[in-house]
């Protein structure tokens, strides 16, 4: 079994991590606390190269992930492999989140917010809620899931959950002094990124005005719920 962690960030594809919540994965580790990751999909569809191969492309996101992964200093990287824009809100990926959950044991989950109007990618929606619905009540409960509880998967109460990507932020994390490996993080992803030079001027513009209400250089927003039951 993996060491248990203090956070657990689920995200739908490679890069969204990064994206996302970097910043304060950077933050956390610096101070010595441990980060794991669980990526839900292969991204092999993740691409506007015609000439790439979609199994050509899951290996070089997986290594970009690893790499990206390394510069936060993120204890290890989990891969589910699902196919890109096939994650489902169903029985099979609630189990599996389910079991990450029990494997690392997190005080705190991170995923992408479900609850976000109109448009954006259905892996991300579906990503989200699965875990939320994972989070409270399955993991806590033995009874959910009987086979993976006698497989040793003990049942597990997170304590906090950070949704990003939100448009109802009520937390905000300070992210000045780690901006700069966000986007390091973020350029190991270069079948995503490239060389796109507006990449950090885009993100910058975003941290400044997540951190402009806290008094705040740089931040990174999210909604956070607070489990008690």
């Amino acid at each position: 079994m993996p060491t248990k962690v203090d956070l657990l960030v689920i995200a739908p594809h490679a890069d969204d991590s990064e994206f996302g919540i970097a910043g304060t994965v950077a933050k956390l580790t610096a101070a010595g606390k441990k980060v794991a990751y669980v990526i839900c999909t292969n991204g092999d569809k993740g691409t506007s190269d015609y000439k790439i191969t979609a199994a050509d492309l899951v290996k070089m996101r997986e290594k970009e992930q690893r790499a990206a992964a390394k510069v936060l200093g993120v204890s290890g990287v989990t891969f589910l492999g699902y196919a890109d824009q096939s994650l489902e809100d169903n029985e099979e990926l609630r189990k599996e989140i389910v079991r990450q959950i029990r494997i690392f044991r997190p005080s705190i989950v991170a995923t992408t917010d479900p609850y976000r109007r109109y448009i954006q990618h259905r892996d991300h929606r579906i990503c989200g809620q699965v875990v939320l619905d994972a989070v409270y009540p399955y993991a806590r409960d033995h009874m959910a899931f009987p086979d993976l509880f006698e497989q040793g998967y003990k049942p597990h109460k997170v304590r906090q959950v950070l949704t990003w990507g939100t448009e109802q932020p009520n937390y905000w994390m300070d992210i000045s002094e780690t901006f700069e490996i966000k986007i390091k993080a973020l350029r190991c992803h270069k079948s995503q990124v490239g060389e796109r030079a507006d990449l950090e001027k885009w993100l910058r513009e975003r941290a400044e005005a997540a951190g402009k209400t806290q008094g705040y250089a740089l931040a990174e927003e999210f909604h956070r719920t607070e489990i008690w039951r």
